[in-house]
């Protein structure tokens, strides 16, 4: 499988070169080459296979050749060692938790994935890379910890200062060793720009090997399909048509669901919720895309103005906005809303949700006006201890710390203040 960008004024690429690359020397996202569906008999007796099973069918065509099926079984072993649960809200509602991994979110999978195949990929060589990436929340916490200890990989983060929860914070700033936290004077956008400067500048290039570990890197990016086959395998006995709700914000996630239905997962129709940053439901209703400066939110994972993953959404439907508009609905909901939603969920059955989650859920209940007859899932992204103020301050209620969340509360902070890429790059060159 060979991976094409979607600038089209580069060379297409193996895997292993498009995860090192991280973005295409033409400073388009790689996109596989094909997606090639898997027989139906796959989906008809999906609930006989492991979730490690399930994730070796998905994967193996995207990394074939360069990843062994073996080595590959091995990573899944690793990458796959905690629970994907759907659990019911109402009988029409479930939402997918996705944060019993190491650092309670859902980036965990695609994080440990891609650190696996970079530490199999730099076996053989002593080179150096260095793994830059700007985080609006979670990608921090779920990079450090994937990446913790692999050898001739070096870590750099960057991050908002003030517009991360504290426990976000202290677990990207807390691990030492390879990880390095740069507390930026801005928004997540100004993070996003000073990565994307990074990979456009030459001079910086000639000097060291980057790639980033943002949803644009294909290996970060396309085993966040997991998610919805292992959803799949436990709603499919409703006998009722499949929804996704996702909380969207860099677009990655969601984009990985439509390449699951590309694959032939009997899902029809996906949900693309936000918070206030709305420039992809303002596409929806408009077809013009006018990307904004973020807005801070309390949902801030999903504080993006300019989605990257989007044109891979645009692309997989290939620009048809008819053909996208039958699989994706696309609802923006502030913050007021998105607390109601929170009591909402905890008045119907005592189930605690995080801001994201609430935005998911809120999602799909607008989705549902229309199409009551559907199953829908939300996405629970992330555990809502991450969340705490918002959570016990909306709920009135105290929420017990996990033990993934207890072991960097007592750590000490280190991060380095940026203000502009000038001091990025002279951070990356010393």
């Amino acid at each position: 499988m060979k991976f094409y960008s979607l600038n089209n004024k580069a060379p297409n690429v193996s895997f292993d070169t498009a995860v090192i690359n991280g973005i295409a020397p033409d400073k388009g996202l790689y996109f596989p080459e094909e997606i090639n569906a898997l027989p139906s008999s796959f989906f008809e007796n999906i609930e006989s296979l492991s979730n490690e099973e399930i994730a070796f069918t998905a994967i193996q065509q995207f990394v074939s050749g360069i990843v062994p099926d073996d080595v590959l079984k091995n990573i899944l072993k690793e990458v796959l060692d905690f629970d994907f649960p759907v659990v019911e809200i109402t009988p029409n509602i479930g939402t997918l938790e996705l944060f019993h991994g190491p650092t309670m979110a859902f980036k965990d999978v695609g994080a440990r994935f891609m650190a696996q195949c970079l530490g199999y990929f730099s076996r053989s060589t002593k080179n150096e890379v260095t793994v830059l990436v700007a985080t609006s929340g979670d990608t921090g916490g779920a990079v450090a910890n994937g990446f913790l200890g692999v050898e001739v990989v070096n870590v750099v983060i960057l991050y908002p200062s003030g517009k991360v929860s504290d426990i976000q914070e202290r677990q990207l700033t807390t691990m030492g060793e390879n990880i390095t936290a740069l507390e930026v004077d801005g928004t997540f956008d100004d993070c996003q720009a000073m990565v994307k400067n990074a990979f456009l500048d030459k001079e910086l290039l000639d000097h060291m090997k980057l790639t980033s570990a943002n949803s644009i890197n294909v290996a970060r990016w396309l085993p966040q399909l997991f998610y919805f086959l292992f959803a799949y395998k436990q709603a499919k006995s409703k006998g009722k048509e499949i929804v996704f709700s996702v909380p969207s914000g860099n677009f990655g996630n969601i984009c990985a669901g439509l390449v699951a239905q590309r694959l032939g997962m009997p899902v029809k129709h996906f949900i693309a919720a936000t918070n206030v940053n709305d420039t992809v439901p303002q596409f929806m209703l408009t077809k013009a895309y006018n990307p904004k400066p973020s807005t801070a939110t309390i949902s801030n994972a999903m504080d993006v103005g300019d989605p990257s993953n989007f044109i891979r959404i645009r692309h997989l439907f290939q620009d048809d906005f008819e053909a996208l508009q039958k699989n994706l609905s696309s609802y923006p909901f502030d913050d007021e809303t998105t607390k109601e939603a929170l009591k909402e969920i905890y008045n119907i059955n005592g189930y605690i949700a995080d801001p994201h989650g609430a935005v998911g859920y809120l999602g799909l209940k607008k989705y549902q006006e229309q199409h009551p007859n559907t199953y829908g899932i939300f996405l629970e992204t992330a555990h809502p201890v991450k969340f705490l103020d918002i959570v016990e301050e909306t709920l009135h209620e105290k929420l017990e710390i996990p033990a993934q969340i207890q072991k960097v509360m007592g750590k000490d902070k280190k991060s380095i203040r940026i203000a502009n890429y000038e001091e990025l790059k002279s951070f990356l060159k010393n």
